[in-house]
This record gives structure tokens, sequence and C-alpha cells, in this order.
């Protein structure tokens, strides 16, 4: 595999669209609460910032297109249909490529999801985030556990494929309740579903409550630990395994999208504060778009492209991107790319010793986490860079 072959890990393209109903109070992500959204306006300048990223890029093969938020699933079924649509003129859509979309269930129903389905989206990815109304209303969501199960109903008529998101570790949590949730979610049917600890971020109105003693009820880092090896077990079980630190599928169903960015591939980031990784001959950039969406639009109006930055990646930069993104699926990542993109190998004593003791395993060519060591996928990290 050459250092830039970007081709290897496939080509997609991530949309983000930053408006939501609430600011849900865990949320670091781009997302704002407004009164009004020029639709036309913002359906043009997403069609211009494709169109610009495009003639930069030349004409790809997309392998997958994520919509991303925010709630996509507030956008309209005509500026999903026009994105897709620019994608496919100014890229080329491949026969298999996988769409998803980020939904959120208070604003789910039948008509909309086959609005989407009819302009070309086929995966669905539902934020459901707990399946009791105590925790969602402590998560700030709008919607009920009824609403939940009958949009994740909706998603499974309306899709080829379809995803939800739980959050654990949350306030008073125990572990045979999370036991019995996650149980109640793998009985629902989906083939992949993303399971992510409760995080507390700074600038986050959780982050706040954290640094002036108001959130009580965390897990400690034992509670923390024995959730997550729930998780693994049960999931596992219920055949469906981690193939990535947070997200568990059935042969056959990962995201596409999401393994293009763990295993080194190419995106195009379209939207405000979306990121990009984008080759051009034969340097690898990374692209970081305006995250107020007011600037991004003004920019992609006058400029016709919303960055913010676009930085070139050393060799150093694109071995330990690749390292770290690598690390985080079951599989692991190939050694010999690694030691391409950068130069050297990897440091013989950290590497002795972790596999010594356990935490990776070397195979095929490929350094890939233990079950002993994907726990402590952090410290690992630290060992090797």
């Amino acid at each position: 595999m050459t250092v830039d072959d970007w081709q290897n890990a496939g080509f997609g393209v991530y949309v983000h669209w930053p408006f939501c109903a609430s600011k849900c109070p865990y949320c670091d992500f781009n997302s704002h609460v407004v009164s009004h959204v020029d639709q036309e306006a913002w359906r043009a300048a997403l069609v211009t910032e494709i169109r610009n990223t495009a003639a930069l890029t030349g004409s790809r093969p997309v392998r997958s297109v994520f919509f991303g938020g925010g709630t996509p699933s507030l956008m309209p079924v005509e500026t999903v249909g026009a994105v897709l649509e620019a994608i496919g003129q100014y890229w080329h859509a491949t026969n298999d490529m996988e769409v998803t979309l980020e939904a959120n269930p208070s604003s789910s129903d039948a008509g909309r999801f086959a609005g989407y389905r009819a302009a070309g989206v086929n995966r669905l990815s539902l934020g459901v985030q707990a399946l009791n109304d105590e925790d969602l209303r402590k998560l700030g969501r709008l919607h009920s556990t009824a609403e939940a199960t009958q949009a994740i109903d909706l998603a499974d008529k309306a899709f080829e494929r379809y995803s939800f998101d739980l959050i654990y570790a949350r306030q008073d949590q125990e572990l045979e309740a999370w036991k019995a949730e996650l149980q109640r979610a793998l009985e629902m049917g989906s083939d992949h579903l993303s399971l992510y600890q409760l995080t507390i971020e700074e600038g986050t109105a959780f982050g706040d409550r954290f640094a002036a003693g108001g959130l009580h009820g965390l897990p400690s880092a034992d509670l923390a630990a024995d959730l997550y090896e729930l998780t693994q077990d049960v999931c596992e079980a219920a055949g469906l395994p981690s193939y990535e630190v947070s997200n568990h599928a059935s042969a056959g169903a990962q995201s596409r999208h999401n393994l293009i960015y763990w295993t080194g591939g190419d995106y195009a980031g379209i939207g405000p504060g979306a990121h990009g990784r984008l080759t051009l001959e034969g340097q690898r950039w990374a692209t970081a778009a305006r995250r107020a969406p007011g600037a991004w639009l003004d920019q992609v109006d006058r400029d016709g492209l919303g960055w913010d930055s676009k930085s070139a990646l050393s060799p150093d930069d694109q071995a330990l991107e690749y390292l770290m993104m690598g690390l985080r699926v079951r599989d692991g990542f190939d050694v010999a790319r690694y030691e391409a993109l950068g130069g050297k190998p990897l440091p013989g004593d950290a590497l002795r010793w972790l596999e010594r003791d356990g935490f990776v395993q070397q195979r095929d060519g490929r350094l890939r986490l233990t079950k002993q060591g994907r726990p402590v996928l952090n410290a690992v990290l630290r060992a090797l860079v």
C-alpha cells in the first residue's frame, strides 16, 4: 500500500447540518438552536461547497455519504435530494454507495422517512440515547421511550439498514438496569448499535454543572469499567461484537462511512464545522470549516468554500493519525503502511512490553488491541506515541 493511496480505504462525504430543536446538556457538537433557517440559501450553499471541493479533488468514486449534525432529520427532503444530486454530478456515486442520515425520534415520521428514502438515503442513524423516560429527561432529550420505539419501528420499515445510539454510564445507573436496557435494545432487531459512555465535556451544560459540583450520581471508575465489560459481553453474545471502541454490528453491517475515518481514507467535509482529509497531488491536507453557521454561509457565498483552515499534514502527523484511528477498530492497522507514512518503525521497547503484557498483538502484518487492551486504549496510545 502506498503512502497516499486513499483509494484503499475509500472516499466519503460528510455533510453537516448544524441546527437542532434544542441543545442537549452533554453535547459539544457544532449544533445551534435558531428560530428561522433560510432553506433555499442553505441548500444552495451546500451544493456550492460540494461543487468547489470537487473542483479540487477531481471526480472520485464516493463510497459513502453521511448527514450529521445537529439534527439532519430537520432538513427538508428537497435539500437532502439536492445534496445527493450534486455529489453524483460533481463526483461519482458508486452503485452501492452508503447514504446515512442522523435522525432524532422527536423529528421522525413515516412521511419524512419515505421522502428521505426516495431521495437516496439508505441507512438511518437514530439518536435514542436511553430507553427509559427518567434518563431521557435528565439527558435533555425531547422524546419519550414510546416515541423512540415508534421511530425505530418506522426506520425498520423505511430503510434497508438502520442503527441507533445509546448512552451509558449515566447518572445513578446500575449494572443490572443497564443490562436489561441493553437486552431490550438488542431485541429491537437492529444489526448495528452505537453505545457510548457518557463523557462530561467542557463548555457544555453538563460540564458547567459538574464544575460547580452539581452533577451527582456519575459512576465510579470501577463501575464505569464494569459497565463497559458488560456491554461488550452482552453484545458479543447477541451476535453484535464491537468492531470499534463504541460501535457494534453483525457481520457485514458495519458503518462504511466511519470505517473510512478509521482506516485512513479521504473524506470531504461539507457544511459549518465539518472536517475533511483530502489527498491532493500526493499531499494529504486537513480541512476545517468555519463553525458559526452565519459565518460559514457568508464565506461560501463570497468565496465558494467555507473553510477556516487547510493544513498540510506532515509524515509524522499522518502516521500518528493512522495509528490513533487504526487502534480504535478491532482489526487494528497495517504496520507496513504506518511505517511508510512516517518513515520509521513503531517504538520497539514499548511494543515489546505491550505485547508481553497482553495489551496488543501482531498478526498478518497488523497491530491490534487485545480484549485486555481495548479498555485501556488511551494508555496504549501514550506508550506508542
